[in-house]
């Protein structure tokens, strides 16, 4: 559903699409997240140079961070640099992360505090995320930023019998000194 090469279907039908070309008796490719995002990165890139968002909704476990990393490889796809120099890089050591890979290595730290096993799901997001993608005028991506918003404050103090506080509590449980745990009252069985 996802693969190098429906990613680059995507790609080649919205490219003709957007110079009004191709041939309209041809069978378009059906609704996919790669077509919203690639519209979105047409309609950024036309004359009118409109601003776009894309808002990613859905309920617990439906895979809202799947998709939002699915649209950032996408619209960073068309938006490399296609001379490798900067953008199109790997993570191989020495050389400069993406940009879209340091956002996405960011979720782990930003999962930790912000999400809880709940009954529903081990790993539900209490928050929201705002992730602003910065494009040059040749649509090459230069940078982003990453914003969060309404952290459910309230299971700092209480949460359910059979759910648990944030991540970030346990990890820093587990990674504490006995020394540590005596120092700061921490109790098994939290």
């Amino acid at each position: 559903l996802y693969t190098r090469e429906i990613l680059e279907s995507y790609r080649q039908e919205g490219l003709l699409r957007s110079q009004n070309l191709g041939d309209s008796n041809a069978k378009r490719l059906g609704p996919h997240v790669y077509s919203i995002a690639d519209r979105s990165y047409r309609q950024m890139m036309s004359e009118k140079r409109k601003s776009q968002s894309i808002l990613i909704s859905g309920e617990s476990g439906a895979g809202k961070t799947e998709t939002t990393k699915i649209v950032m490889l996408y619209l960073t796809t068309l938006g490399s640099n296609t001379s490798g120099s900067e953008e199109g890089g790997g993570s191989a050591e020495g050389e400069k992360l993406s940009i879209m890979e340091r956002v996405l290595q960011s979720n782990p730290i930003l999962e930790a505090f912000g999400n809880a096993k709940t009954l529903r799901n081990d790993n539900s997001s209490r928050f929201g995320k705002f992730i602003e993608l910065g494009f040059n005028r040749a649509g090459v991506l230069q940078g982003a930023k990453v914003q969060t918003y309404l952290l459910e404050k309230v299971r700092l103090g209480f949460h359910a019998s059979g759910e648990r506080n944030y991540h970030i509590f346990y990890q820093l449980l587990r990674g504490a000194s006995e020394e540590q745990h005596q120092k700061y009252c921490f109790h098994d069985g939290i």
